[in-house]
């Protein structure tokens, strides 16, 4: 966590020049105890730039794949990212975000699973839905708008483009006994996309 502070300074300064970033909502982030952002996600840019706009250090939610990659497995290990598995079911890894939640710590994870294209929603799976249920954590919805033209996917070179991060109201999840858990879960998940989708026009 020394790393992570250390660099986040000059991260944001890089980010704030080379993409005007602008931060919106930040009063809705709980500056201690537990909570769960839930973002969409269009770019690789994204956990960066949702890192350097929220009020309080993060940890992350990464495809496992990363962490083989030389040099790069141990940087991400050493900014709070967790592996996760995105095939399937990951038992691990929702015990491993369960016990940062319940440890008082924020964590950041795309509800959709993998990028998607700017401007456009996917549909939420269930694995984020399931979180929120499970940990009773605050759950603050955010909006990345901007990242996908900034560097899409395919694209190697950045583009000077604005980027807005915006974080809304949190909203909060509970099992229902008279729900079958699955579907508790996906309806968990649509509502944490609606949300982020709702946060369209506050940052105009």
């Amino acid at each position: 966590m020394v790393l992570y502070g250390a660099l986040k300074v000059p991260a944001v300064a890089v980010m704030r020049v080379l993409f005007r970033l602008e931060a919106h909502g930040t009063e809705h982030v709980p500056m201690a105890g537990p909570v769960l952002l839930a973002s969409n996600h269009v770019s690789v840019l994204d956990p960066p730039l949702v890192g350097g706009a929220a009020p309080r250090e993060l940890h992350f939610m990464a495809k496992e794949e990363l962490f083989r990659i030389p040099l790069l497995g141990r940087l991400i290990t050493a900014l709070n990212s967790h592996p996760v598995k995105r095939d399937g079911s990951d038992g691990r890894a929702l015990k491993a975000a369960l016990r940062l939640l319940e440890g008082g710590h924020a964590l950041l994870v795309f509800p959709e699973g993998t990028r998607g294209v700017e401007g456009r929603f996917g549909e939420g799976r269930a694995g984020a839905g399931m979180l929120a249920v499970m940990s009773g954590a605050p759950v603050v919805p955010v909006l990345v708008s901007g990242s996908g033209r900034a560097l899409p996917a395919g694209c190697a070179v950045p583009k000077p483009v604005k980027v807005h991060v915006t974080f809304g109201p949190a909203l909060h999840f509970k099992a229902k006994a008279d729900r079958d858990r699955k579907e508790r879960y996906r309806e968990a998940s649509a509502e944490i996309m609606r949300a982020i989708a709702e946060l369209r026009g506050v940052a105009a």
